[in-house]
């Protein structure tokens, strides 16, 4: 597909040429139309797949003509990094300057930007706390916003950023609303819910790279927090047949000491820690006597300054909680020799993003498993209640950290990970 089928105009077409966007991308070829069309639009697409320049040139296609007072688009990002990097892409493809664009953060002075903002901008590039800010003291009139786009969605939501950006979204009620992000999930959605029009178009784009490696089976569990995380933990190591040696990563000591503590240790050395902070835990300061004591069933071992730790003959891997860095969860799953390994990843909403940059790496999704019906969802959200006597619903006995499945959660049709694991297991004990 050539330039020419996004409709830009010449100048802008010569831009992206000038700037070697011979092509366009494909969430430019899905979402262009309906951007300039007036629809509102959610674009999902991985990191790299050209979204900031897809809004660049739906902005100054939209605006047109230059020079007013009040702003016309207002792009919210994450932080100061993602403000630099989208006014470089205007820089990119604004020629002559033909738009006045400003860049709002944490770096300037308020009182220096609110001179800036009244002196006559047409876009505004902003992270959405100082934005608020300058909303709040009059400087950012809102009242003539044509375009309200949310960038880099999830990281926003991470940054726990979602209040000014409804109300900046709110006061901009003229404008048309587009948001792009890596991940959809339920917080982003809770976010961008109060603004965004029925009829808006959700567009996604999901540009797996080639597979570099063999890997173990993949399974991921969504879950909306870490105390579900430990619910769950819980109800899979339950079944001792299936998970009878397994690796439980997580990230920091302090955090194996509270998974450690969560479990009933009926069974002495049952459940263990790698290199235990205190010294009356069980624990292991070699892995090979963990592997070698048919007894020691799991090992939880932080990530923490752990250097290289050989999990070869270990059938269950499981990370809690995401690493920091990609790389360290992706050379353990790497397949070596014939042996059969299971690996379970367990992520909350804000670690989704982490998942899909370990898909990318891959070269392949992990396949998300549908939660077991009798888990415990904590929602955090909740007060707790006091306790009823008396003639009470099931529901409020079950108090305020449980609440029903979804729908969506209550398909049988796909097997659990235990399950899975289990049918592997039997496989390879020849007990089928």
């Amino acid at each position: 597909m050539s330039l020419d089928k996004l409709k830009l105009s010449k100048p802008l077409v010569a831009a992206m040429t000038d700037a070697g966007f011979l092509t366009p991308k494909e969430i430019q070829a899905k979402t262009m139309s309906r951007i300039l069309g007036g629809q509102d639009v959610i674009a999902v697409g991985p990191e790299g797949s050209g979204k900031t320049t897809t809004y660049v040139l739906a902005t100054l296609m939209k605006l047109k003509y230059a020079f007013e007072e009040a702003p016309r688009a207002l792009i919210l990002v994450p932080d100061a990094e993602h403000v630099d990097h989208v006014l470089e892409q205007f820089k990119l493809l604004n020629r002559n300057n033909t738009f006045r664009i400003l860049g709002i953060d944490s770096r300037g002075a308020v009182d220096a930007q609110m001179n800036e903002i009244t002196d006559g901008c047409d876009i505004i590039v902003a992270v959405p706390d100082r934005a608020r800010a300058l909303y709040l003291k009059l400087a950012l009139n809102t009242n003539k916003i044509q375009l309200f786009i949310v960038d880099n969605a999830e990281l926003i939501v991470k940054k726990g950023l979602q209040l000014p950006v409804v109300e900046l979204a709110n006061s901009a009620y003229k404008s048309q609303h587009v948001v792009f992000t890596e991940v959809m999930h339920e917080k982003l959605n809770h976010m961008i819910s109060p603004f965004m029009k029925d009829s808006a178009a959700t567009v996604e784009v999901d540009e797996i790279g080639e597979k570099q490696a063999e890997v173990y089976p993949q399974m991921l569990y969504q879950v909306p927090n870490f105390r579900t995380k430990l619910n769950l933990l819980t109800l899979l190591l339950n079944d001792t047949e299936v998970f009878d040696k397994v690796v439980v990563f997580v990230n920091t000591r302090l955090t194996a000491q509270t998974v450690y503590k969560n479990f009933n240790h009926n069974k002495e050395g049952e459940i263990s820690i790698y290199r235990s902070l205190f010294f009356d835990d069980k624990g292991y300061d070699d892995i090979e006597d963990f592997k070698d004591n048919p007894d020691a069933r799991v090992l939880i071992v932080a990530n923490e300054n752990l250097g290289d730790l050989n999990i070869e003959g270990i059938p269950i891997i499981l990370h809690l909680e995401l690493p920091e860095q990609k790389e360290t969860l992706i050379q353990r799953i790497v397949k070596h020799g014939e042996e059969e390994v299971v690996a379970i990843t367990f992520s909350t909403d804000i670690e989704l993003i982490e998942v899909k940059k370990i898909e990318q790496a891959i070269g392949q999704k992990l396949e998300v498993m549908e939660l077991p019906e009798d888990l415990k969802v904590v929602d955090a959200a909740a007060k707790p209640k006091k306790k009823k006597t008396g003639d009470e619903d099931e529901e409020s006995e079950r108090g305020a950290a449980f609440h029903e499945k979804k729908a969506s959660n209550l398909k049988n049709y796909n097997y659990s990970a235990g399950t899975k694991a289990k049918m592997t297991y039997k496989k390879k004990k020849g007990l089928s």
